[in-house]
């Protein structure tokens, strides 16, 4: 009887540790190959965050959304850029997609990050190019 009860506690063990193990070491998203869940403007986003901040960050975090803007600067140091200068997208790859220029309108993929309000600013990372 105490060998029952051992291998079953054994087979409890080793079946908890495996499913730690996968759960832990699942593949990364891949936010480019991923269905959008909202396809935004800024103005959507600032209608959304001054009615209700809390509600929205709930609504958009962690989401893949799809936003077109107007690129106003371009930042190569941390292969990011300013959209509607008042969102900052980081692309996915380390460096900037050569095909995008300033003053041009992109429609962007990523991942919404959030609203920072010491900035005052959207952030989208992982972000992909949809169509110029």
């Amino acid at each position: 009887m105490k060998k029952k009860k051992w291998s079953i506690a054994l087979a409890v063990l080793v079946i908890g540790a495996a499913g730690i193990y996968f759960y832990l070491n699942q593949p990364a998203r891949d936010i480019a190959s991923e269905e959008a869940s909202f396809v935004l403007t800024e103005n959507q986003l600032d209608t959304d965050f001054k009615n209700n901040d809390s509600l929205a960050n709930l609504k958009y975090a962690d989401k893949t959304i799809e936003y077109t803007g107007t690129i106003s600067r371009l930042i190569p140091q941390t292969h990011s850029a300013d959209v509607d200068q008042k969102t900052v997208v980081i692309f996915k790859d380390s460096l900037l997609p050569k095909d995008i220029k300033e003053k041009q309108k992109v429609t962007f993929k990523g991942r919404f990050v959030g609203y920072d309000d010491l900035m005052q600013e959207y952030q989208i990372d992982q972000v992909t190019i949809v169509k110029k």
